[in-house]
């Protein structure tokens, strides 16, 4: 049987099916209240028939089929579309919040897959593997995708791949033998600013992004100085799975309503609370969004900002204000959908709109300022007198971070909150001025807590 009687008898087959199916009631809607439903179906055989005889090149298809469901899924928003097997595949990785390889994060830099860096205390760690180093083989085969060569990288735990890499400065390439190993893909990082004042930057929403939260939160509510404020950075969180925002929200609520998302269908219109939590954590807190921050990302920011729980500083989010859902379908393909729209507490779309922070900052990094010494000073008088007569008259010591024989650049990094990979720094943290800004409003909370009126 030649392609075009294989398709037709397809459509056949699978019209006779949903009658044979559900009944001649569903037969008479189709063919009477759904007969545009039929006709569309009917022309699109026709033109896959007409375009596989006679299109200029030879077609596949298989191709042809999938284009035409990714084009009719994505021409209903930008948020919907076909997954094919690999993508559907990536989507639940990076969702479940581990996989199976040997720890790296890679990209292509000059047609060759090399490596960003490894992931600390993964087998690629351990054996050795370098930021830099550039993958040309993997279990002998030469990688020129990156797919291709992550796929290769990947598989189940114990089994071993050996990864061979170019190094700079080594005039051989280098064989690696690695057993795969559970690595698992950590969102949250935390650190301590200042005493008292913690950073949590949660990088995306996956199944256990709220578990890894609570570890971090306890870590820094345990330190030798009760947390006094705490910075949220959700700057260039793109979102992902719902509940885990909804699970965020109410760590930092005590009660009223978190989220609504709205349907067509009526399992797809609820509203989501706030529960009392065991712990409360009721210290000041400072939310940094950004144009990156999407979805998941302006759930958590709306709901703080709604309730006054928190004061959201930064510049406007990008604005999706819509509830996906994903369903397996035969193959290994899945189909990503819009079911809902959500709003914010106080009953606001920020669909196209954002959320639009309570303090408006632009970021920028601030560059390191040398020690004003345009004022004289009364210590820098003759003879001046000495606010303690018994104390040392030593001069203080200035040390701006400059050497008056080195004017070179240092090429430090001057990006802090950027890299995923990187472990944070309180330096390079308090470079970034929208982190700077929400370090100053809280120890400023808790200033003018000490403050008397007259």
């Amino acid at each position: 049987m030649n392609k075009q009687g294989y398709l037709k008898l397809c459509l056949a087959i699978l019209l006779a099916a949903m009658v044979w199916t559900v009944g001649p009631g569903f037969y008479r809607d189709l063919f009477a209240d759904n007969e545009e439903t039929y006709k569309g179906l009917k022309i699109f055989s026709d033109v896959i028939e007409i375009i596989e005889r006679n299109y200029v090149d030879e077609v596949e298809s298989k191709k042809l089929i999938e284009d035409a469901i990714q084009g009719m899924v994505g021409s209903l928003d930008p948020h919907s579309s076909l997954l094919k097997p690999e993508a559907f595949k990536d989507l639940q990785i990076d969702t479940q919040g581990e996989f199976t390889g040997i720890g790296i994060h890679v990209t292509m830099r000059d047609n060759l897959v090399t490596v960003i860096a490894p992931i600390e205390g993964t087998p690629a760690f351990k054996a050795g593997i370098q930021a830099g180093d550039r993958i040309i083989k993997v279990d002998g085969v030469t990688t020129d995708d990156l797919r291709d060569a992550v796929n290769r990288m990947r598989g189940p735990k114990g089994t071993q791949v050996r990864i061979t890499i170019v190094r700079e400065g080594t005039p051989k390439p280098i064989d690696f033998d690695i057993v795969r190993d559970v690595i698992p893909i950590n969102s949250v990082k935390a650190i301590s600013l200042s005493d008292g004042y913690g950073y949590v930057w949660i990088t995306h929403f996956r199944e256990n992004t709220t578990d890894d939260l609570i570890s971090a939160l306890e870590e820094l509510e345990s330190g030798e100085v009760p947390l006094k404020g705490l910075v949220l950075d959700l700057r260039g969180n793109p979102g992902g799975v719902l509940d885990q925002a909804i699970q965020i929200s109410d760590l930092f609520l005590e009660s009223g309503e978190i989220l609504s998302i709205k349907g067509r269908q009526d399992r797809h219109t609820k509203v989501f609370m706030a529960h009392s939590d065991d712990v409360a954590r009721d210290y000041p807190m400072v939310v940094l969004i950004n144009g990156g921050s999407a979805s998941a990302s302006e759930i958590v920011a709306g709901a703080l900002q709604d309730h006054k729980r928190a004061l959201v500083l930064g510049t406007t989010s990008f604005g999706k204000g819509s509830v996906q859902t994903v369903e397996a379908l035969r193959d290994g393909y899945g189909l990503k959908y819009t079911i809902a729209r959500y709003f914010t507490p106080s009953g606001r779309s920020i669909q196209a709109k954002g959320v639009e922070p309570d303090i408006m900052v632009v970021h920028e990094i601030l560059e390191k300022k040398e020690t004003d010494q345009r004022f004289l000073k009364e210590k820098d008088l003759r003879n001046h007198l000495k606010g303690d007569p018994d104390a040392d008259d030593a001069s203080p010591i200035i040390d701006d971070g400059t050497d008056p024989d080195n004017n070179e650049d240092t090429g430090d990094e001057s990006t802090p909150s950027t890299s995923r990979i990187s472990p944070l720094e309180v330096d390079k943290l308090l470079t970034d001025n929208q982190v700077r800004r929400a370090l100053d409003i809280l120890i400023s909370i808790d200033i003018f807590k000490d403050l008397k009126n007259g």
